[in-house]
């Protein structure tokens, strides 16, 4: 991998993939894809990292992906840089000495935020998690941008910044994708991480179903007085919702008058003063000046495919939702993980295009729940007394054990799957992070991107089966004391369980299947 330029398909091109956009999402794609082998070029409409307060942190399931790619020592790096912003945010405003390790969760759903002290971590959706767990809590979007942008710089990809794409062209061979300054070049593929208001989505007539929008929500880092007088965190009020923190100055507002008129017009800090005096009911605040702002609204819309011949969609691009419960990121997150091996197989001839329809039957579901995950937030916001009569209950459900852990479960993302062939209980759940007997765990034999055959029992015919895939297939030998009896486990480049076998599933039935599924050459 010298550069990011065509390594692996002869069809003219000269990139495999282009990816249109640069945030997080796109640039974790070109990552995945560049470690498949793929030559990438990322083109990106603005010149420097989008410091716009946007997601701040990410998920369980986001932060075991990074895990599995070697880069844990980076997010907790930039989780201890924003230990601060975290601590606030967790309820901890004590004075003292932060704590050294991440906690286990913090989040809210519709603003009822969740008490520590009712989260049951024995619940077997949180073991083996590994030491990810908590680790992406407090990390702002833009360092994640930048973590994500020196790894992408490390694997050869090719970025270009302030550069848009204006159009394209696409056909059975390829993709002509015209650039900003009469530039134009010719890929394998395309893939449209440009966001929900896609212009890759819109160009290739991708249809993009959903709800319409019934809020405007600004969220903002400003400067102002009268403060002292809102409330703390989140506060629900007659008029809507506002919150004040996890630090000084970040404010969040909701009003159920409607989408704005023109949501691409500049914030002013006395459109900002009215929306909060409004909804907060406070006439004494005063907002002087404004640092980082944005708007947003619950427009709740999913592509009904991830792909259009020789283009494909990513991230908002794919699917747009209200920010409630931090889930945007970190679905796109998954979609990069779950489209990048795959795409990069096809582009090396190791697999048939038609691989590339797990992609959509694999996150299509995923997001369509994370859509009513925002929506059913949305209809417990609401102001009306119907919806404040729930409100009262999901409350009172939430306040307990079970519906703590139930939110978590749901929040931090561990509940993901995909119906994948087998009958073993692990298949198409993200695999566990064995610790095994040589010190290592499972997630550090993952760093590079390729599939796993995890012989638990010295099984040489099992190891027989995988001969033929040493060019995709990892194989390690090892056993595992804490989970004796799992006997193996093959774990695609994802991180998802393909095939898993426990004592008495003698000689890997099923296992060969499972390897020309994934992994059989075109």
């Amino acid at each position: 991998m010298a550069d990011g330029k065509n390594d692996g398909a002869d069809y003219g091109a000269d990139y495999d993939v282009v990816v249109a956009g640069g945030g997080p999402v796109g640039l974790f794609l070109a990552c995945e894809l560049r470690l498949g082998g793929a030559g990438v070029l990322v083109v990106e409409r603005l010149a420097e990292v989008d410091e716009t307060i946007k997601a701040g942190g990410i998920n369980t399931a986001g932060a075991v992906a990074l895990y599995r790619r070697g880069m844990l020592p980076e997010l907790a790096a930039a989780w201890e840089k924003n230990l601060w912003r975290l601590r606030a945010f967790t309820g901890e405003r004590s004075a003292g000495t932060p704590r050294a390790t991440p906690p286990k969760f913090a989040g809210h759903f519709a603003g009822i935020m969740m008490r520590g002290d009712l989260f049951d971590d024995s619940d077997p959706a949180f073991a083996d998690i590994g030491p990810a767990d908590g680790v992406g809590l407090g990390v702002p979007q833009a360092e994640l941008e930048r973590i994500l942008a020196a790894r992408a710089e490390r694997l050869g990809v090719e970025v270009r910044r302030g550069v848009e794409l204006t159009g394209f062209d696409a056909d059975d061979e390829g993709v002509s994708v015209h650039l900003g300054g009469d530039d134009t070049v010719r890929t394998g593929w395309l893939v449209g991480c440009d966001g929900g208001r896609s212009t890759v989505r819109k160009l290739a007539g991708f249809d993009f179903p959903g709800t319409d929008p019934e809020i405007t929500g600004y969220q903002a880092v400003v400067e102002m007085t009268g403060g002292e007088r809102l409330g703390v965190g989140w506060n629900t009020t007659d008029v809507g919702t506002y919150v004040n923190g996890p630090f000084p100055g970040r404010i969040l507002t909701v009003e159920f008058d409607g989408p704005p008129a023109d949501r691409s017009a500049p914030i002013t800090a006395e459109e900002l003063q009215a929306s909060l005096r409004r909804v907060s009911g406070v006439d004494e605040v005063t907002i002087h000046e404004v640092h980082s702002s944005t708007r947003f609204t619950d427009n709740a819309r999913q592509a009904t495919g991830y792909r259009k011949g020789r283009v494909l969609l990513a991230g908002d691009a794919a699917h747009v939702h209200s920010p409630f419960g931090g889930q945007g990121l970190n679905l796109g997150l998954g979609d990069a993980m779950n489209l990048g091996w795959k795409l990069a197989a096809v582009v090396s001839g190791c697999a048939p295009d038609s691989l590339l329809d797990s992609y959509t039957a694999e996150r299509h579901p995923v997001g369509a729940w994370v859509l009513d995950w925002t929506r059913a937030q949305i209809a417990v916001m609401r102001p009306d007394r119907h919806a404040r009569a729930l409100r009262r209950v999901v409350t009172d459900l939430a306040l307990t054990t079970s519906g703590t852990t139930y939110l978590v479960k749901q929040i931090s993302g561990v509940w993901q799957h995909y119906d994948l062939p087998g009958e073993h209980a692990l298949t198409g759940q993200s695999t566990p992070d064995l610790e095994l007997s040589d010190g290592t765990r499972l997630g550090d034999h993952l760093h590079g991107g390729r599939a796993l055959l995890l012989d638990l029992a010295d099984d040489p015919r099992l190891r027989a089966r995988a001969e033929g895939y040493a060019d995709r297939v990892d194989v390690l030998t090892a056993a595992c004391p804490g989970r004796p009896e799992l006997t193996a486990l093959l774990v695609r480049p994802d991180g998802f369980v393909a095939w898993a076998a426990d004592k008495g599933d003698e000689g890997g039935t099923g296992l060969g299947e499972a390897l020309s599924r994934w992994f059989v050459a075109a």
